[in-house]
């Protein structure tokens, strides 16, 4: 409803302390910045790191802003220093906000950029996407036009867990003849999968103690093997050539999932930690000594969402079967209740307007 003729009040899930979220009324965002744009919001959805967030493992999540990062959406309004989209386009809205300048965004580390606003900033420590619509900072390099061709649907996760998955399989310089260990098949494992697919390496071995998340892989990705947590290691050294696996790749971030990463390296091996964790992880430097492994942790720089929205568009892409169920926007208390609590066999929820 209009305020006078100013503001238009509009509903936002939010962050209101430790443990709860809930729907507060705010105004509809303006423009503070020649950089910003305006976005109304046609699809969200809801990420385990939303989950993190109301559970306290993101210190630098601020109570009472707008969650959610995943999201995609109308232009409404451009700052006069935003070049790359205009009112009317329909764009992916990425997890980081970026400047493009600082040393960091020079060199591909976006994640790392030294703007107030850089990296994780939307439904983190600035108002998000669960809502009606959002302020996006640094627009000419966090909004990417939407080709005609691709759906929301099709786009909703290129900001945010596609772009992990195309980071974590960049950085993990996948060779053909490896054998890849990808461990956890919850949305983010199975962006890294699809991505790790393009690289067409020459086993890729999915560990997931979901029964119905593996019968999800054996159903749409048949190439790929799976296997159970306990039966993981022994699995790997059968299924390798040199022992063990050449890149592993630990999207789960349970308990012992760690460790079960490294366990499962060969030696000289690259070991990516895309998971997130609740709790500190244990380097057992002595248990590990002679395996050389190479580390790879950290936050997605999340700068290749041009190239993944080409990639979909030519079909080689496809995170539509994660879409699992969907709800309105005034539903979205019961959406995070059977997402968090994996009800109905939940992968990924899609919130529209509503």
């Amino acid at each position: 409803m209009l305020i006078g003729i100013y503001f238009l009040i509009m509903k936002a899930f939010t962050y209101i302390r430790q443990g709860e979220f809930g729907f507060t009324e705010k105004k509809k965002p303006r423009m503070i910045d020649a950089h910003d744009a305006i976005v109304r919001v046609t699809l969200s959805s809801i990420c385990t790191s939303d989950l993190h967030i109301k559970h306290g493992s993101v210190p630098r999540a601020v109570p009472g802003i707008t969650v959610g990062h995943e999201m995609v959406g109308i232009v409404e309004e451009v700052g006069e220093k935003v070049t790359h989209v205009k009112p009317g386009d329909r764009v992916t809205v990425n997890v980081e906000t970026f400047c493009g300048e600082c040393f960091y965004c020079q060199h591909g580390y976006v994640n790392n950029c030294t703007s107030p606003h850089g990296g994780w900033a939307l439904g983190c420590r600035i108002d998000g996407g669960q809502t009606e619509y959002v302020r996006v900072p640094y627009a000419t390099t966090g909004l990417n036009k939407i080709p005609d061709s691709v759906s929301d649907e099709q786009a909703l996760f290129v900001g945010d867990i596609l772009a992990t998955g195309f980071w974590a399989a960049r950085i993990s310089e996948i060779m053909e003849e490896d054998t890849v260990l990808i461990i956890g098949a919850g949305p983010t494992g199975v962006c890294c999968l699809l991505c790790t697919l393009l690289k067409n390496p020459r086993n890729i071995i999915v560990c997931e103690k979901s029964q119905a998340r593996r019968e999800f892989i054996q159903k749409h990705y048949p190439q790929v093997m799976v296997v159970e947590p306990e039966d993981c290691e022994a699995f790997v050294k059968e299924h390798s050539l040199h022992g063990g696996a050449d890149v592993v790749m630990e999207v789960a971030g349970g308990p012992d999932t760690f460790q079960l990463a490294w366990k499962c390296a060969r030696p000289n091996a690259i070991v990516t930690v895309v998971a997130m964790y609740d709790k500190p992880q244990i380097l057992p430097l002595p248990d590990m000594y002679g395996k050389n492994l190479i580390f790879k942790t950290g936050g997605v720089d999340g700068c290749d969402c041009e190239e993944i929205l080409d990639l979909i568009a030519q079909g080689k892409i496809d995170t539509t079967p994660l879409i699992t169920h969907r709800f309105p926007l005034s539903r979205i208390e019961e959406a995070y209740d059977v997402f968090e609590n994996r009800k109905d066999g939940v992968i990924k929820v899609a919130i529209f307007p509503g």
